[in-house]
């Protein structure tokens, strides 16, 4: 049967039958891990494959896959290890208690919002972009006045940053600091991406955190053009989100660059019957090209070089990813939420 012109759940029934089929009939221990190999492993896995697709599902289809890829998983596991304890013999039967309820260890695997970083990693590294980072206590120039930010911005208020004991130290607000800090150290070209951890004075609710994940690229050279500011960040969308999306640039505004832009997108999504649907716009980053005092603070020639910068945080990309409702389900460390991430 071809997996991919059934539903996902016929397709898990299907796949559980055979699977236990297999490891009834594995003959010695080799050829059951083979069988859990082929339907549970974490890369290639037949049943894995059909979890790591639940995301492009739609939102009313996703919590019934979801469980039915639990409920399959956790009868091939729990006949896998029944099947590795008739294969060990009576001396293994004795060692243990079987009086003791059965329990699937937890494997360990990537948080998911580091699994987005990776891949957004993965494409700009492809793109020729090095990876770069910075401290994450930092000054006021850094975070605020060497990115054409005066510290009677709104954004400098102690309302907003987190300042450290002593005045003038603070927890970075967001991680263009690097963009001054590679500039400082490096002559052009650069092209490099920064994830770091960040810290504001959000409320912990569905979609903000005070600690979060977040990604900012640089490219400064000479005769870089709003073009290839436009080009590389549809590039980066249509290999992250799809070959369909569609991209949009909304006119905005930030302090360190001009002119400035809102990045959305338009995702093309197959539903499991094979028709398509496009979601609605999605805002994924800010960006814009690099505003001349930021290079002239910098110590470039604002005359000779230009540039484009962009922000991203992971963690809202790894809501859309998921179809996830809540950012703090990302932090709460509930192993039934994370396992279906571990596939």
């Amino acid at each position: 049967m071809n997996m991919s012109d059934v539903h996902p759940i016929e397709a898990l029934s299907s796949l559980e039958r055979e699977a236990l089929e297999a490891i009834s009939h594995a003959p010695d221990l080799r050829s059951l891990e083979e069988a859990r190999i082929a339907y549970l492993g974490r890369k290639d896995g037949r049943i894995s494959l059909i979890v790591r697709g639940v995301g492009a599902l739609p939102p009313e289809e996703r919590p019934a896959v979801g469980q039915a890829a639990n409920r399959v998983k956790a009868t091939v596991t729990e006949a896998l290890e029944a099947r590795e304890r008739a294969l060990a013999g009576p001396a293994g039967a004795e060692a243990e208690d079987l009086t003791l309820p059965a329990r699937a260890p937890w494997m360990g695997a990537l948080h998911p919002i580091t699994q987005v970083v990776d891949e957004i990693w993965g494409i700009f590294r492809d793109l020729g972009f090095t990876r770069a980072r910075g401290p994450e206590a930092d000054t006021e120039w850094y975070n605020f006045e060497a990115l054409n930010t005066p510290l009677d911005h709104p954004a400098a208020d102690e309302q907003d940053t987190l300042y450290l004991e002593g005045g003038r130290a603070l927890l970075r607000s967001h991680t263009s600091p690097v963009q001054m800090r590679t500039m400082e150290k490096h002559p052009p070209p650069i092209r490099i991406i920064a994830p770091g951890w960040v810290y504001r004075r959000d409320t912990y609710d569905a979609t903000h955190t005070p600690a979060f994940l977040q990604i900012e690229g640089l490219v400064v050279d000479e005769g870089v053009t709003f073009v290839d500011f436009k080009a590389t960040l549809a590039e980066f969308a249509r290999r992250f989100w799809g070959p369909g999306t569609q991209v949009r640039f909304r006119p905005s505004f930030f302090p360190f660059t001009e002119p400035s832009a809102e990045v959305d997108v338009k995702r093309l999504i197959r539903r499991s019957d094979g028709t398509t649907f496009e979601t609605d716009w999605i805002e994924i980053m800010g960006a814009g090209m690099v505003d001349p005092n930021v290079l002239d603070n910098a110590g470039y020639d604002s005359e000779r070089y230009t540039g484009f910068a962009f922000g991203m945080g992971p963690g809202r990309i790894a809501l859309l990813k998921y179809g996830v409702d809540d950012l703090r389900t990302f932090f709460e460390n509930d192993i039934r939420f994370l396992a279906q991430f571990s596939l």
